[in-house]
């Protein structure tokens, strides 16, 4: 219940998009410790992969802090030291491969060869979680590029991805290498997101990871087809990076001018900022189309619902901001 649209705003974002948090102290302190055990594998198991913490980084929403709840999911990329190997970058993927001292990696390649199967390495991850006494009864298995390590205590997984680091080239620039989930392997960077994230976010004074994060939920409900949560963190990023005032502290007034982005945006290519992946709107036209219809739709809501305000009509514009956010806004009191 609210009186002022102000109050609904906070009400909604405290209580339904943003996650708790005592539920995010206590997934920071339960991957922490995860992390310590991870450090131990190469001490307890002579043939688990040398470990290169050095390189081990956050990565994903949740560290970005652009996380909405419920929690379902915590990225972790975990740091392994490649002893000497190469690799080879082809269209389609990238080989390791590895060197004939480099034991522990030479028996987690694909068959008769020397190149590195990374779905061996994501399973050597999961043998190691399940001989950790406090996992014993979680479900552990590989997911794609990761180990996934559901415990039945918690609401969120972990996602481990085990990862190499290239030597920097010649443009001084150095890649993460990780599963691609075929058994080879892709570059990523995820330290290029963090930096990002948080330099627009600063940028505009705090304003923009509580934009995203109510654009999030905006995008998950049920009134048109959902485009992947790094995709819209993308499009939201470029339109503030773009922007030459800044940010307003107060979500809504920013709302009209984001979703007009969207509806403006979506139909278009929308590129990796790591400049690795090209397009990562991977949307089919269809899908674009209907977003696109939403997004016109709930800008037009979304003007009325501030024009409402500035009319001191308190009801009519948190009605018209329950129009766009569903049943889960709160209602006026």
């Amino acid at each position: 219940m609210a009186t002022t649209v102000i109050q609904a705003f906070n009400e909604f974002l405290k209580d339904i998009v943003n996650l708790d948090s005592d539920i995010s102290k206590t997934a920071r302190s339960s991957r922490d410790w995860l992390l310590g055990q991870i450090s131990k594998f190469d001490e307890k198991d002579n043939t688990f992969p040398k470990l290169y913490s050095d390189i081990n980084i956050h990565f994903g929403s949740f560290a970005r802090k652009t996380k909405i709840r419920e929690l379902d999911d915590i990225d972790l990329m975990i740091g392994l030291t490649g002893q000497g190997s190469t690799y080879t970058e082809y269209t389609d993927k990238i080989e390791i491969n590895v060197g004939d001292d480099a034991k522990d990696l030479l028996n987690l390649c694909h068959d008769y060869t020397n190149k590195l199967n990374s779905k061996k390495v994501i399973n050597k991850f999961v043998s190691a979680c399940s001989n950790v006494p406090q996992y014993s009864n979680a479900d552990i298995k590989r997911n794609q590029e990761a180990a996934t390590l559901q415990l039945s205590s918690y609401t969120w997984n972990f996602d481990i991805v085990p990862c190499f680091m290239t030597t920097t080239n010649i443009y001084g620039v150095s890649y993460y290498l990780i599963p691609d989930g075929n058994g080879h392997w892709k570059k990523t960077d995820p330290r290029i997101d963090k930096e990002r994230t948080s330099r627009i976010n600063q940028t505009h004074d705090g304003n923009v990871l509580q934009v995203i994060r109510v654009m999030k939920y905006w995008n998950r409900r049920p009134t048109m087809p959902t485009m992947s949560s790094y995709l819209l963190e993308t499009m939201i990023l470029n339109y503030y990076e773009a922007k030459t005032t800044t940010a307003n502290q107060y979500v809504d007034i920013e709302l009209p001018d984001v979703i007009a982005y969207i509806h403006n945006n979506i139909m278009y290519d929308v590129n990796d900022p790591k400049n690795i992946q090209g397009n990562i709107n991977k949307l089919t036209y269809d899908e674009k189309t209907k977003i696109k219809n939403k997004a016109y739709s709930d800008y037009y809501k979304a003007i009325d619902a501030r024009q409402l305000e500035k009319d001191k009509d308190m009801k009519g514009s948190i009605n018209k901001w329950r129009e766009i956010f569903g049943d889960s806004f709160p209602k006026y009191e």
